[in-house]
């Protein structure tokens, strides 16, 4: 089978695509042989900003002279983006060899797709001598594949309200559910400044050391840059080669993270700022640039929504800003419409194919957001391609598209613009 051809069989092995739980992981990874990944393990967890911090944590351990792996999802146009070693993509060979062994270990047992990912991918990582692995917790944490491997250090970047089907119906549920992949012992970065108590509570009684924002460091713009600043004094650093007003909390978390391994992992405050600097991450306010302006987010909660919006206010086109927008349909749509109407003046919305029974036609998006935008200043289309060249076809130098709504909606968009991306 070419990779397609076992994506597409993964998808057929579990008669749900979500199903939470560490028994079947456990149980294939023990056949697998599978110990630690890395040397060194960071985990993140949280709501928004888990892709960034990996990247963050990622690119300043590289510049600093480590091994390191990352896992991440979802992806956007190519499966290898979830997984990278020494910053290069695993290629369609390494990932076929590494399903072939999880299938040929997996018996009669049932994965999920992402579950059968994610043993490829730490197969793949235990086959190398790697300094690091970095680890990104797909939905929760306590339940997810993910937490199959105990953290040295875990990271809680924030606490939003999504994927409330699976991990409660208000924030103190939710911090619950990710605070599962906290360990006795092992330092605990929480990014947010007000996290929820359940998730200080839970760092407390399993005797997990908090590093929280604002307490234990801290971080503030200053001049052209930043500083960051923890027991060991202040560092000065350049701004992050990420955008959104967000991105200063994500890098501070991944300095704080990568401290705490200090001095078993070494990193040097020049590292730290080159990593800073250099970290890219595709479909996180990418901008490409032209007479034309297209900026990609994968903003796909009101919270994300809300950063979105910050940037955009700050960040004002001379014409007018176009959005393309497309979302899945468990999400709270009207609420991310909301949080963005100010900033927009055309909207394109689009439909989304069916992802894991959870895609939606855009009629089905209208009926919820329609509401609240005036019929003369939104159009409909099938897809997110149709729109975007809906968009492109009326818009002006000067103007600016934004596409955001899902990881979806980013990586068809990308598709299609390709090689422009």
């Amino acid at each position: 089978m070419n990779l397609d051809q076992w994506l597409e069989y993964q998808q057929s092995l579990h008669s749900q695509p979500i199903a939470l739980g560490l028994d079947r992981v456990r149980e294939v990874a023990g056949r697998l042989g599978l110990g630690r990944p890395a040397r060194r393990v960071i985990t993140v967890a949280g709501t928004n900003g888990k892709g960034s911090t990996v990247a963050f944590i990622e690119a300043m351990a590289r510049s600093a002279g480590h091994r390191v792996g990352a896992y991440s999802s979802p992806h956007l146009v190519r499966y290898g983006e979830r997984i990278r070693i020494d910053g290069v993509e695993a290629d369609e060979a390494a990932l076929i060899e590494a399903f072939e062994a999880v299938e040929a270990a997996r018996g009669e047992t049932a994965l999920t797709w992402f579950e059968f990912g994610t043993l490829a991918a730490l197969w793949l990582f235990a086959r190398e001598p790697l300094d690091l692995a970095v680890l990104e917790v797909g939905l929760g944490g306590r339940l997810d594949a993910v937490n199959l491997v105990d953290a040295d250090v875990a990271v809680i970047t924030t606490i939003a309200l999504d994927h409330t089907e699976y991990l409660g119906p208000d924030r103190e549920t939710i911090a619950r559910e990710k605070a599962g992949v906290l360990r006795a012992g092992k330092p605990a970065v929480i990014a947010e400044l007000d996290p929820p108590d359940s998730l200080l509570r839970e760092a407390e009684r399993i005797g997990a050391p908090v590093l929280r924002a604002g307490r234990n460091y801290r971080f503030e713009a200053r001049g052209e840059g930043w500083v960051f600043a923890d027991e060991r004094g202040e560092l000065a650093l350049p701004l992050p080669g990420l955008r959104a007003p967000a991105q200063l909390a994500n890098a501070s978390a991944a300095i704080a993270a990568l401290r705490a391994l200090l001095p078993v992992l070494a990193i040097s405050d020049a590292a730290i700022a080159d990593g800073v600097r250099s970290a890219r991450l595709a479909g996180r306010m990418q901008v490409l640039p032209g007479p034309v302006e297209i900026v990609l987010d994968v903003a796909h909660n009101p919270q994300a929504a809300q950063q979105l919006a910050v940037w955009l206010g700050a960040n004002r086109p001379r014409g007018a800003n176009l959005a393309v927008f497309a979302a899945l349909a468990d999400k709270d749509v009207a609420n991310e419409v909301a949080a963005l109407m100010a900033h927009i003046d055309l909207w394109y919305l689009a439909g989304l194919a069916d992802v894991g029974g959870r895609g939606q036609p855009v009629e089905q998006l209208w009926q919820k957001v329609g509401s609240l935008l005036s019929r003369s200043l939104a159009t409909r289309h099938a897809t997110v391609v149709q729109a975007l060249a809906a968009a492109r076809k009326s818009a002006r130098a000067g103007d600016r598209i934004v596409v955001f709504g899902s990881f979806h909606t980013v990586g068809e968009a990308l598709a299609a613009l390709a090689p422009a991306a």
